[in-house]
């Protein structure tokens, strides 16, 4: 199982949200960079870029410091936040370096436009599942839809996407651990066979045991993003990631 650290940007800066809400933002590192380097020392094999900005404006915003992150890191890098157009995805591939970009309003939104994306980018999209009580969050997670997040997952299973990722905007941020609803929905979606991305609420390494034995079963588990533990020291990466070696 791959441990993901992530650094979602705003105005620049390395920050995380409380359960998305962007009036409830901790400055972790003014120089995400740095960041950047720190967890690429630690011995992370890829790291989850998130534009906050960019979800709520609908486009990239924070370019210069997610080029300077991909380029100082030296490891693949996966971003989110305003892709929602072909030339946007573009940008990400050819000039900014990013491995893969995640896709979540568009998706939800525009599936056909979505579906061919992914046929013109075989592996190089990620569906982007943010649900609320297993419904998927849109927009930044300003609008929470009446699709179930399993039910947009099925739409997808037949196309050539590099992986999901399934956050459960309620934990994100908030250090309270991975919920057995959460995990639940996890396995659900791994039986789909498609990789699967734990994202919010990993917290301590018994969070990442927990998602460890489930991967035993769900082999389709293949990795957690880990945000606000790394950054206030509730968990470290080397132990997050002798704990997923056991996957």
């Amino acid at each position: 199982m791959q441990i993901i650290p992530a650094i979602d940007l705003r105005g620049g800066k390395c920050v995380r949200l409380r359960q998305g809400d962007y009036a409830d933002e901790t400055i972790f590192n003014n120089d995400p960079v740095e960041t950047a380097r720190r967890w690429a020392r630690e011995g992370a094999a890829r790291l989850h870029l998130v534009d906050l900005d960019g979800a709520k404006a609908g486009r990239p915003v924070n370019l210069d410091a997610v080029r300077a992150i991909v380029k100082a890191s030296g490891i693949p890098c996966q971003l989110g936040g305003g892709v929602r157009d072909e030339a946007t995805m573009r940008q990400m591939f050819d000039d900014v370096g990013i491995e893969r970009v995640i896709v979540g309003t568009q998706a939800l939104k525009q599936p056909e436009w979505f579906r061919e994306m992914a046929e013109k980018f075989p592996q190089r999209l990620v569906l982007g599942i943010d649900a609320r009580d297993s419904m998927v969050a849109t927009e930044g997670w300003l609008d929470v839809s009446q699709t179930p997040a399993l039910e947009l997952a099925r739409g997808c299973a037949d196309v050539p996407i590099a992986a999901i990722i399934y956050t459960n905007i309620a934990n994100d941020g908030m250090l309270t651990g991975i919920d057995a609803r959460t995990l639940d929905d996890l396995c659900q979606l791994c039986k789909l066979e498609i990789p699967v991305i734990a994202s919010g609420g990993v917290t301590t390494v018994a969070d990442v045991r927990n998602l460890v034995r489930a991967a035993r079963l769900y082999p389709h588990l293949v990795g957690a993003i880990v945000g606000r533990a790394l950054y206030e020291g509730k968990l470290t990466l080397a132990d997050a990631l002798d704990e997923a070696e056991g996957a």
